[in-house]
């Protein structure tokens, strides 16, 4: 088993503006009203285009799909919240909380894995749950320690834990459950989605312990990083409203490691937090400010991890 893969899936935006059917539980996305919706879009793609130029250079193979221009999905850039690859073939498909998020998936992204040499077994649909009203998004719900097989996971509106324990059960996942808050409108409101505040790499892991307001739940977290011998490395509330816990270890040529993320994550690291990762891999960041703006994701959302193994 390995925590990080050299390939990444990534969808280019077609439709984008701040999506109004996400927003009512995702409090770190704003409208940008003012400009007008070509320009915003010609934004998102400049910065999409940055990106991912920037993950090849490094030897990081990214499947670009193109984003349907047909359909309204404003959040398609977020493929990792329907859609999961493992390492025996299998894909794991997810319920999606907005109605307009479910029009994202799509059965031609396998066709185009399989074209490219990656071999899938065996579909696991979780789909249905949309018509009880439950929802686990992928893998911006699950944390996935591939190695210890472990799924940490932060419950919200948009991650039931009765449908987390079914997916522990079909993948063989010890599940790792809490909840994570933010401070909105003076209130404690759950963060929508575990990536958010917190990030686990091969031998550490980035997390917003301050936000998982429950001492027994903080405590269990912990337990199991550093079971596993996880270098912790805690970040402030207000480091995860610059998206600082939504980053992704990769792989690029050789096998060097680089942890992803945004030019604002970037920029709200201590010197300290900074020398901590870099112990372990080189940080590779990019400008994402409108991407960030109006679909209140970051890095990790845009990036799908392929763990399939090749025909």
């Amino acid at each position: 088993m390995r925590q990080v893969t050299n390939t990444i899936l990534m969808v280019r935006p077609a439709n984008f503006r701040s999506n109004e059917q996400t927003a009512v539980n995702n409090y770190y996305q704003k409208s940008l009203d003012h400009i007008a919706p070509d320009e915003l879009l010609s934004k998102a793609v400049g910065e999409f285009d940055a990106f991912v130029k920037k993950l090849r250079d490094v030897g990081v193979n990214v499947v670009v799909i193109e984003g349907d221009k047909n359909t309204d999905t404003p959040d398609a850039h977020f493929p990792n919240n329907w859609i999961s690859f493992h390492e025996k073939g299998t894909v794991a498909v997810y319920p999606m909380f907005a109605e307009n998020r479910r029009s994202e998936r799509r059965e031609d992204v396998f066709e185009v894995l399989e074209k490219d040499g990656f071999k899938i077994e065996s579909i696991v649909d979780y789909t249905s749950a949309e018509d009880e009203e439950v929802f686990l998004e992928g893998t911006g719900s699950l944390l996935l320690d591939r190695v210890n097989r472990k799924a940490y996971c932060a419950l919200s509106p948009r991650a039931d834990e009765e449908l987390l324990i079914e997916f522990c059960e079909d993948f063989e996942y010890t599940p790792v459950v809490f909840t994570a808050n933010q401070t909105f409108n003076g209130e404690r409101s759950p963060i929508y989605h575990t990536n958010v505040m917190m990030c686990l790499g091969e031998d550490f892991c980035v997390i917003c312990l301050d936000s998982i307001d429950d001492k027994k739940e903080r405590k269990n977290v912990l337990a199991h990083l550093r079971e596993d011998k996880k270098e912790v490395i805690e970040i402030s509330e207000e480091q995860v409203l610059h998206f600082a816990g939504n980053m992704l270890q990769v792989e690029g040529d050789d096998g060097k490691p680089y942890l992803v993320m945004s030019e604002a994550a970037h920029k709200s690291l201590t010197p300290l937090q900074i020398a901590t990762i870099e112990k372990y891999c080189e940080i590779l960041s990019s400008s994402l400010n409108t991407i960030e703006t109006c679909g209140g994701g970051s890095a990790r959302c845009m990036m799908a991890e392929v763990f399939l193994p090749r025909k």
